[in-house]
């Protein structure tokens, strides 16, 4: 099957739970990875600190999440492992490819990320009109920047 994108590694994993202090207790002091930012959104429903591990087109975001509000929806928390991010080096051409193949993606379409790359997930259900989804998994798909794609791609 030829695709006109290419996914070319992982960009982020992210970590949802009801207390981001504990998280970063390990991602942070124990583990020692540097944060680079913070994120917060009432539509989402997410208060997020974002980690880095490794340089370049080598780095790798770690999400720690919690929600603002524990009885809202999206619930960042109820799933440990939340979502998956994806590099990918032509977003519209995936989002256009993969949308006319049955892929469902999550309502929001193609936006600006926590980290400030242009993001869309796939939604982690299908349904009769797109047949494929996550099997269960959230994934992020997230358009490279250059230097990601010279290195990667």
């Amino acid at each position: 099957m030829t695709r006109p994108f290419k996914v070319l590694g992982i960009q982020q994993v992210a970590i949802g739970g009801t207390d981001k202090g504990r998280m970063k207790k390990l991602w942070v002091d124990m583990l020692g990875l540097q944060q680079t930012g913070t994120f917060q959104s009432e539509r989402e429903n997410v208060d997020e600190d974002i980690l880095a591990m490794g340089q370049g087109a080598f780095k790798v975001e770690v999400d720690i999440m919690q929600p603002l509000d524990i009885e809202k929806k999206p619930a960042v928390h109820t799933t440990p492992l939340n979502h998956i991010g994806l590099w990918i080096d032509d977003l519209p051409k995936a989002v256009e490819w993969l949308t006319a193949q049955g892929v469902r993606f999550a309502p929001g379409g193609i936006r600006k990320g926590a980290a400030g790359y242009d993001i869309t997930f796939l939604h982690p259900k299908s349904n009769d009109e797109f047949p494929i989804a996550g099997e269960g998994v959230l994934i992020e798909l997230v358009q490279a920047p250059p230097e990601v794609i010279a290195a990667l791609g």
